[in-house]
């Protein structure tokens, strides 16, 4: 039995369902309709959380990446600390189910009785064999049976299998963006201004350049950023520089200018293998803390650990928008920007910048 849609929005409280209740809505793999409940998110049982975003759809990075619909999801203001994946630092914004939750009154933050919240959102029973912590537990890390190596299962990997298809012209998408508070009208015209004047740029009729220029040049003019979508300076197959800042958790940096990276990437819009995309365009020229260093994130693809020869740094607060992406504009995901220290600086600047010289590195987040 699927729960009845209660059209959460962006701001209302809930309560996220006991340990009992959520693993009786799980099937023996640990899953409701396909997305996983991960042993990371039971230390948020019983706690009153906010609705960050509707979760009506997603980003797809497993398969070539595309948009998906999600059904009967929100985002809460909660990450995955990658506690039961081996420490994985990609900090995921965690998926919740409305079966997983209980509504709160409006302001007062006081649970809705349990027969009322039932009647809004009631709990699915698991037909099949009941799930316990063990399974879950179990789903999220498991061995190959010959060589022994760590695989791993989480809601990214997933992911495909958790949502159906969304293609990026069905306007349904962006009204429930509006109604659901996950984005403004503004946006929402911004971003189809955009899509319309890059697909003219594009067609092939002698407008491109003349048309980036006049997007550069009068940019300002609309509070938006330069084109984002210029690629790099540095011939494929050359070395892209690097410098090691040894940034901490809790400096204060500065992301260069947009300019000032282009020269650091290749023609592919790499450097030492890290793509860099134009969801980070909006944040250059801003000040942020530094969150953490990144050494390790699981591959959503292979669902193998990922080890990084040289760490990524990921700021407070900067995640994408999804702002210039055709296939999964305004995406709620909030996947964090991956950052090389040659793209900051330091508000207060140290002495001690090392330069590097190792080969290019195929690490890849995009």
């Amino acid at each position: 039995m699927k729960p009845k849609e209660t059209k959460l929005s962006v701001g209302d409280w809930v309560e996220v369902r006991s340990k009992g209740e959520i693993l009786r809505t799980l099937d023996h793999k640990g899953e409701f309709d396909g997305m996983p409940f991960m042993p990371e998110m039971f230390e948020f049982c019983g706690k009153k959380l906010r609705i960050y975003k509707r979760a009506h759809k997603t980003c797809d990075t497993v398969f070539p990446v595309r948009g998906r619909r999600v059904d009967h999801s929100v985002h809460l203001e909660t990450r995955c600390d990658g506690s039961a994946h081996d420490g994985c630092q990609a900090g995921c914004l965690i998926f919740w189910k409305e079966a997983w939750l209980k509504p709160v009154s409006e302001n007062s933050q006081v649970a809705i009785p349990r027969s009322e919240a039932q009647s809004v959102s009631p709990v699915a029973l698991s037909s099949s064999l009941e799930c316990t912590e063990v399974n879950v537990v179990a789903r999220a890390r498991t061995r190959g049976p010959v060589s022994g190596e760590p695989s791993y299962a989480c809601q990214a990997t997933q992911l495909p299998y958790a949502t159906s298809d969304l293609n990026w012209w069905d306007v349904r998408q962006y009204v429930e963006d509006y109604r659901s508070g996950n984005v403004g009208l503004w946006q929402i015209i911004g971003g189809a201004t955009y899509f319309l004047y890059y697909a003219i740029s594009r067609a092939g009729i002698g407008l491109g350049r003349p048309m980036r220029w006049f997007y550069d040049k009068f940019h300002p003019l609309w509070g938006g950023t330069p084109f984002p979508r210029k690629t790099g300076l540095i011939p494929e197959g050359q070395a892209t520089p690097a410098e090691m800042l040894n940034l901490q958790p809790g400096e204060l940096v500065r992301i260069k200018s947009h300019d000032e990276i282009l020269k650091t990437l290749n023609t592919a819009s790499r450097n030492r293998g890290l793509y860099w995309d134009a969801e980070e365009v909006p944040h250059c020229g801003s000040t942020h803390q530094v969150l953490r260093r990144v050494n390790k994130i699981i591959n959503e693809r292979t669902g193998k650990m990922q080890e990084m020869k040289t760490p990524c740094i990921v700021l407070d607060s900067v995640v994408c928008q999804s702002r210039y992406s055709e296939c999964r504009l305004f995406c709620p995901r909030s996947i964090y920007a991956y950052w090389r220290e040659i793209w900051l600086e330091r508000v207060d600047p140290s002495p001690a910048v090392q330069p590097l010289q190792q080969d290019e590195q195929a690490v890849t987040r995009g």
